[in-house]
C-alpha cells in the first residue's frame, strides 16, 4: 500500500529546523518533554493511523452511516479505532498530567493529529469534535457542568458536537431560531432543529454533548442574542450515571460526496416539549463563548484540507515513479522503452504545484499550532499578547487558503493517474470528494474572506497585520544574505508593497462607509493574502533548507533541493500572478456586483 500518510522527513524538517520545537521544552509547562518524547508521539499516531484508520478509509466511503429505527448505524471498524485513538492518549494529548493528559505542546498534538486526518478524515472527526466541544466547557461551564459533561468527555466516555446550523438561516446565525425557555429549575427547555450536524449521532460512545446555540425570551435581535447550551443525548444524574433520553431526535441522516463515515445529521430538539438544556456561562454571549470551539475546529478544517491534499500529492507521487507511459518528445523509436510518467515535462509541473500547495499550508498549518503555545505559554505577556494577535489574523488564511489550494492539488492528483484517477479503484478521487467538503465547514471562502477583510486587518488597531507585514519583511531581509534567494524574495517584496498599498485604500473606503462596494471583491483579496503568507512561509523553508545544505550532510541534499525547487516554483510562477487581482482591487471592479439578476 503506498504511504499517504504525510513525509516523516518533512515532518522532521518542519518541527525542529523550520518550527523549533526543542525550544517549547524550555518552558516550564512543557519541561518533562524533549524530542525523544515528541518523536514517541509521532511515531505512535503514526502506528494507530496506519493499523485502526487508514484500512476502513475506504469501507466507511462505500458504506455511508444508516438511519435504522431512529439512530445511525455504522460499519464496525470505526469504534476500534476511535477507542484506540483515545487509550493512546490523543484524546487529550495536549491536557496536563493532572487531567490525564500528555501535556504536549499544541504543535507536536496538531503534527500528530495530521496522520489520522490523512489516513482517515471522517473517523477522525469524531475525536476532533468532542475535543473542541470539551475545550468549550473546560472553559466556560460551571463546577458542576464540568463534573457532568467534560470529565466524561475528556475521558472519551462522552463525545461532543457543535449545533448551529438551522434549515432557514444557513450561515447566516442572525436569524436562527431555535429557542430555550427558563424551567425555573435552572434548566432550560430547547426547542428548534439543527441541521449538517456532523457527528450528531452514532454509537460510538455513552453519550453525546451537543453545544447549540439558541435565543432566550428576552434576547435582543440579532447575533447579540445568542446564548449556548449544553444539549445532551442522554441526561446525567448528579453521580453522573446515565438518566433518561433527553427529547433530541434524530430525523434523518444527509449523504455527503464526502467524508461518508461521517454521520452528517438533522436533528429536533423539543418535539415532546422537553429537551433539557444548561445554559452556558451568561445569556445572549453564546456566539463569543462558541467561537472558540469554531476558531479550534477552523484550523481543524484547514489542516484536514491540508492533510488530504498531502495523501493525494503522494499518492500520486509514487504512481507517477512507477508508472511507465510514452516517451520524451524527442524519443523517435517507438521500439525504445516507455519511461516513467515522471519524467514528462507536465507531470513534474503538476507534482510541483502540489508540492508547492501542500508543504507550504503545511508549514502555515503547524505554524499556527505553533502560535497557540506561543499564545499560552510565552515568556511574557507581550509574546503571548502577540501570538495571539498574530493567530487571529491568520485563522481566516489558515481555514480557506488550503480549502482551496489543497483541493487543486486533488485535481492535479487525479489527472496525473490519468484514466484511473477518475475511478473508485484508486483512492484519489476519494480524496477530492472528501476536501470539495472543506471549502464551507465551519465558513465558506467568502464569509472568511469577509471576517478578513472588514474585521481581522483592523482589529486591535491593525496589530496583528503589522506584526505579520514586519515577519514577512525581516524573512525578505534574511533571504537576502544568499545569492540563490535573491530572485526568489523579489516577488514577494514587491508583492507585499502592493498588497499594503491596496489594503490601506480599502480600509480607508471602509472606513467612509463604502461597505458593499469595498467588500463586494473580498474573495480576491483573501487569495491574494493568503499567496503573500504562503509564499513568506515557503521564503522561511528556503532559508532553513539553504542552512541545512549548509551543513553539508549529503543524506538530506535532495531533499533540501526539493524544497528550494518548490519555494522556486510558488514565488516565482504563483506569487507574480496577484498583481491582477490587486489591480481589479485597486479598481473596486463591480463587474460581479453590477451584474442584474434578470441578465443571468
Amino acid at each position: 500500500m503506498t504511504d499517504t500518510l504525510l513525509d516523516p522527513r518533512n515532518l522532521a524538517f518542519e518541527l525542529y529546523e523550520v518550527l523549533d520545537a526543542e525550544e517549547l521544552t524550555q518552558r516550564e509547562r512543557f519541561a518533562d518533554h524533549n524530542r525523544e518524547t515528541f518523536d514517541a508521539a509521532v511515531a505512535t499516531a503514526r502506528q494507530i493511523a496506519e493499523k485502526f484508520f487508514a484500512p476502513h478509509n475506504r469501507k466507511s466511503d462505500e458504506n455511508e452511516p444508516e438511519y435504522v429505527d431512529g439512530a445511525a448505524v455504522l460499519i464496525p471498524e470505526i469504534k476500534p479505532a476511535v477507542d484506540a485513538f483515545i487509550e493512546a492518549g490523543f484524546q487529550n494529548a495536549g491536557r496536563s498530567f493532572e487531567e490525564g493528559g500528555m501535556q504536549l505542546p499544541n504543535l507536536l498534538s496538531r503534527a500528530c493529529f495530521a496522520h489520522f486526518q490523512a489516513a482517515n478524515i471522517a473517523t477522525s472527526s469524531y475525536p476532533m469534535l468532542t475535543m473542541g466541544a470539551s475545550n468549550l466547557i473546560g472553559k466556560f461551564g460551571t463546577e458542576d457542568q464540568k463534573r457532568r459533561f467534560f470529565q466524561p468527555m475528556i475521558e472519551g466516555r462522552f463525545f461532543g458536537t457543535m449545533a448551529l446550523t438551522e434549515p432557514h438561516a444557513g450561515s447566516s446565525l442572525s436569524d436562527l431560531r431555535t429557542r430555550a425557555e427558563p424551567a425555573g429549575d435552572g434548566t432550560y427547555r430547547i426547542k428548534g432543529n439543527k441541521i449538517f450536524i456532523s457527528g450528531g449521532d452514532h454509537p460510538l460512545s455513552e453519550n453525546i454533548v451537543h453545544m447549540v446555540l439558541a435565543k432566550l425570551p428576552d434576547a435582543p435581535p440579532g447575533v447579540k442574542g445568542i446564548s449556548l447550551f449544553i444539549v445532551p443525548k442522554f441526561l446525567v444524574n448528579d453521580d453522573g450515571s446515565l438518566g433518561e433520553r433527553n427529547d433530541v431526535v434524530l430525523a434523518g441522516l444527509f449523504h455527503k460526496m464526502g467524508w461518508r463515515g461521517t454521520t452528517s445529521t438533522a436533528l429536533n430538539f423539543g418535539d415532546n416539549g422537553n429537551c433539557v438544556g444548561y445554559l452556558v456561562g451568561e445569556p445572549h454571549k453564546g456566539l463569543a463563548y462558541m467561537f472558540q470551539m469554531m476558531n479550534e475546529a477552523r484550523i481543524g478544517v484547514g489542516m484536514g484540507a491540508i492533510m488530504l491534499g498531502y495523501a493525494g500529492y503522494l499518492y500520486s507521487l509514487d504512481y507517477a515513479r512507477e508508472r511507465p507511459q510514452g516517451r520524451h518528445p524527442d524519443g523517435k523509436d517507438p521500439t525504445s522503452p516507455q519511461v516513467a510518467l515522471i519524467e514528462h515535462a507536465d507531470i513534474r509541473r503538476m507534482l510541483l504545484t502540489q508540492k508547492a500547495y501542500v508543504e507550504g499550508s503545511f508549514d502555515l498549518g503547524l505554524f499556527c499550532a505553533r502560535l497557540v503555545d506561543d499564545g499560552k505559554t510565552g515568556n511574557t505577556e507581550e509574546q503571548r499578547q502577540l501570538a495571539n494577535e498574530l493567530l487571529d489574523l491568520l485563522t481566516p488564511i489558515v481555514k480557506s487558503w488550503p480549502s482551496e489550494f489543497c483541493l487543486k492539488a486533488n485535481e492535479l492528483a487525479i489527472q496525473i493517474l490519468g484514466g484511473h484517477g477518475y475511478t473508485r479503484e484508486y483512492p484519489v478521487e476519494q480524496y477530492y470528494r472528501d476536501n470539495r467538503l472543506n471549502p464551507i465547514h465551519e465558513g465558506t471562502h467568502g464569509i472568511q474572506s469577509l471576517d478578513l477583510l472588514a474585521r481581522k486587518l483592523t482589529q486591535n488597531k491593525g496589530a496583528g497585520l503589522r506584526q505579520l507585514i514586519g515577519l514577512i519583511e525581516s524573512s525578505i531581509q534574511r533571504a537576502g544574505e544568499y545569492a540563490s534567494l535573491e530572485e526568489l524574495r523579489k516577488p514577494l517584496e514587491q508583492l507585499l508593497q502592493h498588497l499594503q498599498t491596496t489594503t490601506q485604500a480599502l480600509l480607508t473606503d471602509l472606513g467612509s462607509g463604502k461597505l458593499n462596494e469595498t467588500l463586494a471583491n473580498s474573495a480576491l483579496y483573501m487569495k491574494v493574502f493568503g499567496h503573500a503568507v504562503i509564499g513568506w512561509r515557503w521564503l522561511e523553508q528556503a532559508i532553513r533548507a539553504e542552512e541545512g545544505l549548509a551543513r553539508g550532510n549529503t543524506s538530506d541534499e535532495s531533499f533540501y533541493r526539493g524544497k528550494l525547487q518548490a519555494a522556486r516554483y510558488f514565488l516565482t510562477w504563483e506569487v507574480p500572478a496577484c498583481h491582477h487581482e490587486l489591480n481589479l482591487l485597486d479598481a473596486r471592479d463591480q463587474t460581479c456586483m453590477a451584474m442584474q439578476d434578470g441578465w443571468f
